[in-house]
Order: C-alpha cells, then structure tokens, then sequence
C-alpha cells in the first residue's frame, strides 16, 4: 500500500490536511489516520464509528486520531481502546515527527500564531485542488465548538499561496478552491493587512495560466466592495457562493451572536443575482436552534426561497459542551429532525427549480470521475453520455436531469 489509510470526517480544510498529512507521511501502510469532525454530535459519533470500523478492517495497524474532535476532547479519544495515538490540529504541520512521540500530543490551539503553509493542498481527482489560505475563527458564535478546536484566526502569506498555484497549475490541476475555516477573514493578522479580494486580485493577475478560481464557505457580511465586484465580475472566479448563513430570522441571527440580519442576507443575494444572473447561492443553515419557535423557523424557510438557495447544507442543532447555546432552552429532537427534513425539502425544490432551468442551454465543464461525471461553473452535478477527457474544461450541452444531475452531451473541445 501506498501511503497511510486516512478517513477524512468534515470541512474542506480537513479533506485539504488529509492530503497534506499523506504527502508528508510517504509510505507508511501499518497506521490509519482518523481526521475527525467536531461541528455536531453526530459528527463526533461518526468518528467514533469510524475508529471501531478502521480497527474491526485493520486490526493490525497503529489508529491515530486528529482533528477538531481530537482538538476538543482528546480525552474521549485516549479512552478507546482501539486509538494508539491522539495529534492535535496544532501539531497536523509537523504531524511525521509526532507519531514516535507520546500518546497525546496535543498543544492548547489558541496559542497558535500561524497556519503552515505545508498544509496547503488537497485534490479531488487531481483536476480540482483544495488551498488551506487561512485557519482558525475569531469570532464566538453561541453554537459552535469549531474555535476551540482550530484556535484564532491565521492567514496564509500571498506570495506561498500563489506560488503552490503555479506549482499546481503545472501539475494539470484546472480549478483551485480557497478553504478555511472563517475565509473572509483573511488577511488582517499579515503585513499591510490585505483582504480576501486583493488576495484573490493576486492570485488572478500572478497566475494566468489559471483557468477556474472557486471560493468556500464565507460570511457574507464580510464580503467588501472589492470582493463583491470580483464575484460578480471576474469570469475566472466561478459563479457559485456558498454563504455561511445559519438562521432567517433576525432574533435567532441574534442569539446565534451572528453579524448580519435577514434584511442583509437577502439584500446580498439579490445583489449577487442582480449583477450575475448566473450565480448558484449555497448556504450553511441549522434547523432547530434552540428557542426557535414555529414563526422563527418558518422565517427559515423562507430565506430558502428568497435567496433562491440552491447548494442547501442543513444541520439539525446539536447542542456542543461548552458553548453558551448548550445552555438556553432545547428543543426537543423529534422537531428538530421534522425541521431539517423541512428545510432539505424547500433546498430540494428550489435545487430542482434551478437545475430544470439549465437543460437546452451550454456549460462549461470540468471533467472529473472516470470522465463520466463533472461539475460546471456554477457547480451544478454533470453526467455524461460518453465518457469524457478527464482533466479538460469542455462545453457540453444539457439534455436532461436524471437522479438529481444533469445529462450532457458534448462536443468536446476545451
């Protein structure tokens, strides 16, 4: 076996470190490597089924668990029989020397002043690549454990992100994603204090050979005039904006301890439409915050539709030890489940409603899987009738939706 056998649980950042991890580990066939998730407790339940699988699969190699959950609780984590080794998100840069150290190594994460830039690259079918441009939060959402477990918020210096592009680029590589934890944080902790769009200038302007740039999760009340005009503008920049929303009403927005209001949220996509017609708007949302009454979550509900939500990521709330909404009044689980299902729904309907409004029209296509499968600018799910070259941007045209993608036809030229 080539490598270490890593199960990778969670956000983007922790696909990216995964392959980092692997790249700096080489051959290593007896340990599996768990990177877990800590954003719900079903995530940290999966992790922990994850472990028993790996060793019931593999009972011979070395478990060792990283990650949010193994930031947060590295307790937990020691305590199962099954782990030999718990590395915290602190020690992934140098993650080789900390498997001859000992049982637990992991650091207090809010000490930490700079993300790596070892830890830049992740791919998806070597045609799509993952840079980590900045980590950590500082801002104290009421439900969320994720500062805890990624420390303050650290950027990546330009000149090392550009430069791993260039790299990439040569390699075949044809769309980079920007990922982190709080990305439109970027820049202030650096000299000159630049900002996510003039990062994303750079980027654009050093690196022509470029053809797809794509950004992760951000928070839309953050995204200043110079980023917006790049969104809405640049041709490279793909039109596909995933907002970190979380709630549609203003008193839950309020006692998330959110920076932006309803108002805002609807105000920023129809703005995004208005100026890019073609924009795909996905949104992280939580069902069942606690407090959140029948009016509040039809609110929720409707932000779906207003912002015309078409990439919905849905969490039932999972009360997180330690954060200040652990604290206030629950909901009981039933509802937040009948609430999640609910929201999907609405997501579905609207995902459905935009994806029918494709088929006749022509898209431009980054050939992924096998070269039947690829997604297009606005990442919508493509299909192919024949096989495809992979690694090639084609136009395709859209004939049909079948199991929630498209159906393309060529030709295929780039």
């Amino acid at each position: 076996m080539i490598g270490p056998d890593i199960i990778t649980l969670g956000c983007r950042l922790n696909i990216a470190e995964s392959e980092a991890i692997r790249q700096q580990l080489g051959v290593h066939d007896d340990v599996v490597i768990v990177n877990s998730c800590a954003v719900t407790g079903e995530a940290v339940r999966q992790t922990r089924q994850a472990i028993r699988r790996a060793h019931r699969d593999r009972p011979g190699a070395r478990i060792v668990v990283t990650g949010c959950a193994a930031q947060t609780d590295p307790a937990m984590f020691a305590a199962m029989p099954e782990v030999a080794q718990v590395i915290g998100n602190g020690e992934k840069p140098a993650f080789s020397a900390q498997l001859s150290g000992e049982r637990v190594r992991v650091a207090d994460i809010m000490t930490v002043e700079h993300q790596a830039p070892q830890m830049l690259a992740a791919f998806a079918e070597r045609v799509r690549a993952f840079i980590v441009v900045q980590n950590g939060c500082d801002h104290r959402c009421t439900f969320c454990i994720i500062p805890y477990g990624r420390g303050p918020s650290r950027s990546v210096p330009a000149g090392a992100i550009v430069d791993q592009i260039k790299r990439l680029i040569d390699e075949g590589v044809q769309e980079i994603v920007l990922t982190g934890v709080d990305v439109t944080s970027y820049g202030p902790d650096l000299p000159g204090s630049p900002s996510l769009g003039a990062l994303v200038e750079r980027i654009l302007t050093q690196v022509p050979a470029l053809p797809r740039l794509r950004l992760s999760s951000l928070d839309g009340i953050e995204i200043d005039d110079r980023l917006f005009e790049l969104m809405t503008g640049e041709p490279r920049l793909m039109p596909h904006v995933h907002l970190s929303l979380q709630a549609g009403d203003d008193m839950i927005l309020k006692r998330m301890k959110r920076r932006h209001s309803r108002a805002q949220a609807i105000a920023l996509a129809e703005r995004l439409h208005a100026r890019r017609p073609e924009i795909a708007i996905g949104a992280d949302i939580i069902a069942g915050f606690p407090t959140e009454d029948d009016a509040m979550f039809e609110n929720s509900l409707a932000m779906v539709r207003d912002c015309q939500i078409v990439h919905g990521h849905i969490f039932p709330y999972s009360p997180r030890e330690g954060t200040p909404a652990a604290r206030m009044p629950q909901l009981d689980k039933p509802l937040i489940r009948e609430r999640a299902a609910r929201l999907r729904e609405v997501c579905d309907g609207e995902r459905q409603r935009w994806l029918t409004g494709l088929i006749g029209t022509q898209q431009r296509v980054l050939v992924e899987t096998s070269g039947l499968a690829g997604h297009d600018e606005s990442f919508a799910p493509i299909r192919f009738s024949v096989p495809q070259p992979v690694g090639r941007i084609i136009t395709a045209t859209i004939t049909g939706l079948e199991d929630r993608a498209l159906i393309a036809h060529g030709p295929t030229h780039g």
